[in-house]
């Protein structure tokens, strides 16, 4: 991790690149316990952790936030998701078609963030020339 504030944004980023691949094993593990008794689905939060990051002065613009922010606070938390719901007889709550539509969904958000990394690179990159 980059320690200037130059890099808030790089460095942001790659939290989120981080919570992103996180967020995709737990889901790749809920898909491989579609058939555990007793198996309760697993996710990751961290849009709501950094949108309480960047809460606040409304007179601040985001860049000033970014700039702001304390890296440190940035941990998504890890969740069982509604232990006491189950619909399936073997207590197992982990429907397949939505864990497989969350983790389409993931991979491209994933995508999206590898390609911001990138393209903050280029900038930079184009600045230095």
């Amino acid at each position: 991790m980059l320690t200037t504030n130059a890099f808030n944004f790089v460095n942001v980023l790659d939290k989120a690149a981080d919570a992103s691949w996180q967020r995709e094993n737990l889901l790749a593990n809920n898909i491989a316990n579609v058939d555990t008794p007793g198996y309760k689905r697993k996710d990751l939060d961290f849009e709501s952790v950094l949108q309480t990051e960047l809460t606040g002065n409304r007179n601040k613009t985001l860049t000033s936030k970014i700039n702001d922010l304390d890296l440190s606070d940035l941990n998504p938390t890890v969740y069982r998701d509604l232990t006491n719901y189950s619909y399936r007889l073997d207590k197992n709550n982990v429907d397949i078609d939505v864990e497989e539509a969350e983790y389409a969904s993931e991979q491209i958000r994933y995508q999206g963030i590898a390609e911001g990394i990138n393209n903050e690179f280029e900038r930079m990159s184009t600045v230095i020339k």
